[in-house]
């Protein structure tokens, strides 16, 4: 059985009872789910200490189980970047440990790539899609796991999955570009800017995703990668979903899609839309530092590796 491990390195965990519900749904999935001893610890708005949470990281990793899963994203995992043991976490990939996670994760899996060009997965986290409580998420009219998570999730670890598509809009038609594939939440990934965390990539497919960012926020950062020579050095750029942000009576019809139409008209990389990752219920899993293959027909675009 694949053993899968859920731990807490970033905010803590305020429902104890999400990461037994998303232990449970794991295990029914055929994993052997097992929780870090300090997985519910506290510390303000921490799991824990700096201390405890950096412990439990090199814990996991010292441990190498197939899986390694975030409970929850948040913040926390910043305030570790310079004492993690990258080596030891490497070393854990090498045995075939897989990092899964996304929002705070970001910044794990990123490292793992500028220090030993590891790959990770980017996708589903414990309590966020595995530990929703189901009358809950009947009353919005949706399912307490969604399939297309679960089933993405599965097959990505199991190394069944060779790629996933989605629609974008129109005008990369016949776009065909090669790369390695990096990114993740788009806060965590400029917050590595200028640091010895960030990978240097260069010819890669950056994606990027947010959550309760205003639309002229996500410009500024976008812009920020922009005039940093960031964007103009990847084969293109996917966003994903940016949600929970609300509009301002400055907005004055400012939003997402003139936001887009600037970030294009400013930068000459392809930017498609449409990516099915971020803080939203249906999510794709995908390999954070390997090469793939960017196809485009019409506005059906399929990522591969």
């Amino acid at each position: 059985m694949t053993t899968l491990t859920l731990f807490s390195a970033s905010g803590v965990v305020t429902r104890a009872a999400a990461v037994r519900r998303a232990a449970g749904r794991l295990q029914a999935m055929g994993f052997d789910v097992q929780v870090d001893e300090t997985a519910l610890a506290r510390h303000q708005r921490f799991a824990g200490d700096d201390a405890t949470r950096l412990k439990a990281l090199h814990r996991v990793a010292g441990a190498a189980p197939s899986i390694a899963m975030g409970t929850r994203g948040g913040y926390g995992l910043t305030r570790l970047l310079d004492a993690i043991d990258w080596k030891l976490l490497a070393r854990s990939v090498e045995r075939g440990t897989r990092w899964v996670g996304h929002s705070d994760c970001t910044v794990l899996q990123l490292g793992l790539l500028a220090h030993a060009r590891a790959e990770t997965w980017a996708g589903p986290m414990a309590c966020y899609d595995f530990g929703r409580a189901a009358d809950e998420q009947r009353e919005k009219g949706q399912p307490a796991v969604d399939d297309v998570t679960a089933a993405c999730f599965r097959e990505a670890v199991s190394g069944e999955l060779k790629g996933v598509g989605f629609r974008t809009g129109a005008g990369f038609d016949g776009l065909d570009v090669r790369g390695t594939l990096w990114g993740g939440n788009l806060a965590m990934v400029v917050s590595l800017l200028g640091t010895r965390h960030w990978p240097r990539v260069r010819g890669g497919v950056l994606f990027v995703e947010d959550v309760n960012e205003h639309p002229y926020r996500i410009e500024r950062m976008l812009l920020q990668l922009h005039q940093a020579g960031v964007l103009s050095a990847q084969k293109a750029v996917l966003l994903g979903h940016f949600t929970a942000w609300a509009r301002s009576p400055f907005d004055r019809g400012y939003g997402m899609k003139p936001m887009l139409e600037h970030l294009c008209s400013a930068c000459r990389v392809p930017i498609l839309s449409g990516l099915p990752f971020g803080h939203v219920p249906t999510k794709v899993s995908l390999p954070v530092g390997r090469r793939v293959r960017l196809l485009v027909a019409g506005r059906d675009a399929l990522i591969g590796w």
